[in-house]
């Protein structure tokens, strides 16, 4: 129940988010034209990319609660991730968009028309704030990548909006590339920033979150547990985590003893590590394991 409620909320602010920035798209388009504003134009553009994004965001969500098949043993949560990984491509070619447009500019900055510069900048900040209010609680590298679509455009309209009326007072347009600049570096460092999480999931990294010397001392706590070896842990898709262990057991613990003990495990690992896709062998002590040095 907890896992489909999750992704349920994923997809609905997802889609809200999507709706919000592929309408302003038009609006942007529109108003762009009305104020001869090449930056408003360029940053609609961006924002059909990030539409783009958004999209694929909903989609891998919804298609990563498809349950396991022939093909797929693990099901599909991976889905989400590869809606991260596409996200943080658009992202970036979104800036290198950007500054294409923005370094010319530094030397050559071009008036526009303030007031109706002004006037698009609330109201993006207002349409690109709501739809960063609903993703700012995402917990998985799907929502936080979309998030900084969203974030991105929020500060981007801040700046044109303080730009705006820097420009309104005094004949200094060159405020909106230096500004367009600054947000566009910003938001690269936190793309790659997101990247090696993203690398880490893929390379099967231990989570963040667990500490493999607490985790091992934890599961030789377990009663009846006398060692362990060929501990794994890794993560679906940073939120959902899967482990495998070798329990070495005194041998002359029986059967409903052995059960109790992978009961105990598993309770511990769900309770304490939030783990519920635990694979736990059980050998007695003194077994040859081949694994028992990996």
């Amino acid at each position: 129940m907890h896992d489909y409620h999750h992704h349920g909320n994923a997809e609905g602010n997802i889609a809200v988010a999507f709706w919000l920035n592929f309408g302003f798209f038009f609006v942007e388009l529109i108003g762009g034209i009305l104020t001869n504003s090449v930056a408003i134009l360029s940053d609609a553009l961006h924002d059909l990319g990030d539409s783009m994004g958004l999209l694929l965001s909903w989609y891998f969500h919804k298609k990563s609660k498809t349950k396991r098949t022939v093909t797929f043993s693990y099901g599909y949560r991976r889905f989400s991730l590869l809606g991260a990984v596409i996200n943080s491509v658009i992202l970036i070619v979104g800036a290198v968009v950007v500054l294409s447009e923005t370094l010319p500019r530094l030397f050559h900055p071009q008036a526009v028309k303030a007031e109706g510069v002004l006037a698009l900048a609330v109201l993006g900040v207002l349409v690109n704030g709501v739809a960063a209010l609903r993703l700012r609680k995402g917990s998985s590298l799907n929502e936080k990548i979309a998030a900084l679509h969203i974030w991105e455009d929020v500060f981007g309209w801040l700046a044109v909006l303080v730009g705006a009326l820097v420009m309104m007072l005094w004949n200094v347009p060159i405020i909106d590339p230096i500004l367009s600049l600054i947000i566009t570096s910003f938001v690269l460092v936190n793309v790659f920033k997101r990247g090696r999480e993203i690398l880490k999931v893929f390379l099967q990294a231990i989570p963040d979150s667990v500490d493999m010397g607490e985790l091992t001392r934890d599961l030789k706590a377990v009663s009846g547990v006398e060692d362990l070896h060929d501990l794994h842990i890794w993560t679906m898709d940073s939120e959902h985590h899967v482990l495998s262990v070798h329990l070495v057991i005194d041998a002359a613990n029986d059967f409903s003893t052995v059960q109790c003990i992978k009961e105990e495990t598993r309770r511990l690992l769900h309770e304490k590590y939030d783990i519920d896709h635990a694979t736990i062998e059980v050998e007695l002590y003194g077994d040859d394991c081949q694994l028992a040095d990996c």
